[in-house]
């Protein structure tokens, strides 16, 4: 899949998040964390996240999600990669994550997860 294709299930993708209201219930399963255990996963609010910025609302999606918003950016600026690879003539997207990126992102979504769980980081729940 080139970059265009990339682009289009992605713009795909946040039309229909866009025009199906995650936060009406019913659409969307609801996060097997959440509702297990009532804690908040990294990805707890990405869909209503996904929906504020399909409409323009960039501090909602922020309130809703913060790192999914930062994700969206890092996907964008990856994606720019890219296309740039791809006018240079060079094939296929920017390579994998190494081992030590691999364990930092891990290391971010798990101190994201647990300090949205803590009182003190009750500003980054949905």
């Amino acid at each position: 899949m080139g970059p265009a294709a990339a682009l289009g299930a992605v713009l795909a993708a946040f039309a229909y998040v866009g025009t199906v209201d995650p936060n009406e219930p019913g659409h969307y399963p609801a996060c097997p964390l959440l509702r297990l255990t009532g804690l908040y996963c990294p990805g707890c609010g990405g869909l209503r996240s996904a929906h504020a910025v399909a409409h323009g609302d960039l501090l909602g999606a922020l309130g809703d999600n913060a790192l999914a918003v930062l994700g969206y950016g890092a996907a964008a600026i990856l994606w720019g990669v890219w296309v740039l690879r791809a006018v240079r003539d060079r094939p296929g997207p920017p390579t994998a994550l190494t081992p030590r990126a691999t364990w930092a992102l891990g290391g971010v979504l798990l101190v994201f997860c647990v300090v949205r769980n803590l009182p003190l980081g009750s500003f980054l729940r949905p």
